[in-house]
């Protein structure tokens, strides 16, 4: 019998591509299409709910707290079994969850919600997220440590679903920005709602079996994954990639916001080219993952990393330049910028995270795929925070407001030159993916 043959015969890789690419290409669609009703959401929250601009931008960052806890859900993942399955499960509960959420609120908002109640339900869709998230991923990196699965060990996989977000989080901004002028929040609602639903469905009519996953310990127990995760942490190719890998993120301070204030406020661009501006990013995130999955599979995961990093910096020098109206001045239009640069410096920050995951499932030891995964998205979500911080911080001491940007252009700069300073240490990260799996 062929070595690429299963013990009954069958040769395994067609059927069980097209089941996981079937799981995982809705997931991570859906994932991606989210942006749709949370679009909804700030203007239900500012027509329906009344809440100011600062209660606003509270809740935006306080429901997003369950994002943090990834790596609990990882390990339960890893650790904690359903009927035998310890991915799809998890997949389908957080179908449920999100699907109860954003229908809940349809229900409850036809009468007078209150800011707690709606809060709490957009905590229980982001546990969801999360958790559908968490176990997604894990199948990803379980797949990209696979013996029997070349393509997979190759990148496509991780690029295919990549794709495939991005191509949700495209539909889910123009479909949301057409949708907003012509619709009731409360319909959109209805609408994400009925799509988790169907997601759900198709999650649980694929059996995990079918996935022909990499067997791993059944029922460790929490404890023991736990154990497990401290060990491949105390891995120093795993420990300085992860460290090195949210630092590189943590070091900037975000000027997302005072950015905002400026376009909208000080240059008075229109709210839709801002949305045509987040349309063109999500369209160049797929292109990303095309031309990852085309060209870019054999570049080797550190040098393509500190590429995107050093282009990051450029596009922040790129924003000084704009800020001192020297773009104006050579003939392009104020709109053109933002829909085309700062549309590209957004989704520029996460072009590293699928080089990245997939030198993360060479490094991961088996076995705890879910939770490592996990670790790593909960570790960028907390370096995304502190940048926020840091942002916020440099913006006081330099004295921009939403009134005076005359300290903005120093600000950017400042934040071009962090930017620039990881790749001092970007020796942290494994050079090799040949010598980075580990069994």
């Amino acid at each position: 019998m062929s070595a690429k043959e299963d013990a009954k015969g069958r040769r395994p890789g067609k059927g069980k591509a097209k089941s996981i690419r079937i799981l995982l290409g809705v997931g991570y669609w859906v994932q991606g299409f989210r942006c749709f009703p949370w679009m909804a959401v700030n203007f239900f929250l500012k027509d329906s709910v009344k809440v100011d601009s600062s209660t606003l931008q509270i809740l935006q960052n306080s429901v997003n707290l369950p994002m943090v806890g990834k790596p609990i859900y990882g390990v339960v993942s890893d650790a904690v079994y359903i009927s035998g399955q310890h991915r799809v499960p998890y997949i389908a509960i957080g179908a449920f969850l999100q699907a109860m959420s954003w229908l809940t609120i349809v229900i409850l908002s036809q009468s007078n919600i209150s800011i707690v109640t709606l809060s709490l339900y957009l905590l229980l869709s982001n546990l969801g997220a999360s958790v559908a998230e968490v176990a997604n991923d894990a199948i990803v990196a379980e797949m990209g440590k696979s013996e029997n699965s070349q393509s997979a060990s190759s990148g496509e996989l991780q690029s295919f679903v990549w794709m495939a977000s991005s191509v949700g989080g495209v539909l889910g901004n123009l479909l949301g920005g057409a949708a907003i002028d012509r619709f009731s929040p409360q319909s959109m609602f209805i609408f994400f709602g009925l799509l988790l639903v169907l997601q759900f469905l198709i999650t649980i009519s694929v059996p995990e079996r079918s996935l022909n996953l990499p067997k791993s310990p059944s029922n460790v127990g929490i404890r023991k994954q736990l154990s497990e995760l401290s060990a491949a942490l105390q891995k120093p190719e795993i420990a300085y990639s992860i460290a090195w890998f949210a630092a590189s993120y943590a070091i900037i301070p975000a000027l997302t916001g005072t950015m905002f204030f400026y376009q909208t406020q000080y240059l008075k661009i229109d709210a839709a080219v801002l949305g045509i501006s987040k349309v063109f990013g999500q369209v160049v995130t797929l292109l990303w993952g095309i031309i990852y999955n085309r060209s870019l599979k054999s570049v080797q995961p550190r040098k393509l990393i500190e590429t995107i990093q050093a282009t990051m910096a450029v596009f922040m020098i790129s924003d000084v330049l704009f800020v001192k109206g020297i773009y104006r001045q050579m003939g392009v239009p104020d709109s053109i910028y933002i829909v085309v640069f700062s549309g590209v410096l957004e989704v520029l920050f996460f072009f590293k995270i699928l080089p990245f995951s997939i030198l993360i499932a060479q490094l991961c030891p088996r076995g705890c795929e879910g939770s490592l995964m996990a670790f790593v998205m909960s570790a960028v979500a907390l370096a995304f925070i502190v940048s926020g911080y840091l942002g916020v911080a440099l913006a006081s001491y330099l004295g921009v407001t939403g009134n005076d940007f005359s300290g903005l252009p120093l600000s950017l700069l400042i934040q071009a030159v962090c930017t620039f300073l990881p790749l001092f240490s970007s020796s942290w990260i494994p050079d090799q993916k040949s010598k980075t799996r580990t069994e």
